[in-house]
């Protein structure tokens, strides 16, 4: 078999994912690092919402602050890791229940969703951003920081599981965030007005990201 046909084996996915999940997250340095990779991130992606968080009722900051809101559940799900890890125990190992399968449901829909999201909001008006004069940050700093949360994402199917109800939990609270997005106009920061495309772009995106969970995840119950 093709190695491009190979990867269509769950088995063979399940592998690669698991290695890559050692190799990142399996002892206490690298781990380590990984958080404070995404504790740099929350605070980066703050700024970009600062500005504009006082117009914002204070309750709806976790689905106004979509990105950063992201790093917090991946920081979150991958601190569980810490006692696993420290203890020297193979981190594919580390134990699973309920509560964490929510967690590492909610973390994994949240960076796909969020992580593709620019994607869509940068191309909707690309001159906006390719052109201006900081198009290194505002334009690719954004995109390729985003598309990291992807491949961070893809790593917890090996460490976690899922459940029916954390699934239809993640996809309400994916579509409750695009209503106060949207709906009540506490998108992020744009050069524009994101119309009617951006916003079916992202309900899209929010509903690839749970399916793409639903496939990634063994389940719980299992």
């Amino acid at each position: 078999m093709a190695p491009i046909g190979r990867l269509r084996d769950p088995d063979v996915r399940r592998r690669i994912r698991e290695a890559f999940a050692r190799e990142l997250l399996g002892d206490p340095r690298s781990l380590t690092s990984v958080l404070a990779i995404c504790a740099v991130g929350i605070l980066v992606g703050g700024r970009y919402y600062v500005a504009t968080m006082a117009s914002v009722p204070t309750l709806l900051w976790p689905l106004y602050a979509d990105s950063p809101m992201a790093l917090a559940l991946a920081m979150l799900a991958l601190a569980t890791l810490l006692p696993t890890v420290g203890a020297g125990e193979d981190v594919i190992e580390a134990p699973v229940n309920r509560p964490l399968a929510y967690l590492h449901t909610l973390a994994f829909v949240w960076l796909v969703k969020y992580g593709l999201w620019p994607l869509a909001a940068l191309h909707i008006r690309p001159e906006l951003y390719l052109g201006a004069p900081n198009a290194l940050i505002s334009y690719w700093g954004i995109l390729l920081t985003h598309l990291a949360f992807v491949g961070l994402a893809l790593l917890l199917p090996a460490i976690g599981r899922t459940t029916r109800g954390a699934l239809a939990l993640a996809m309400g609270l994916s579509l409750l965030n695009d209503v106060v997005d949207y709906g009540f106009g506490y998108h992020p920061p744009l050069h524009y007005e994101p119309g009617f495309a951006l916003p079916t772009a992202t309900v899209v995106a929010g509903v690839f990201a749970v399916a793409l969970a639903a496939r990634s995840f063994r389940r719980l119950e299992s």
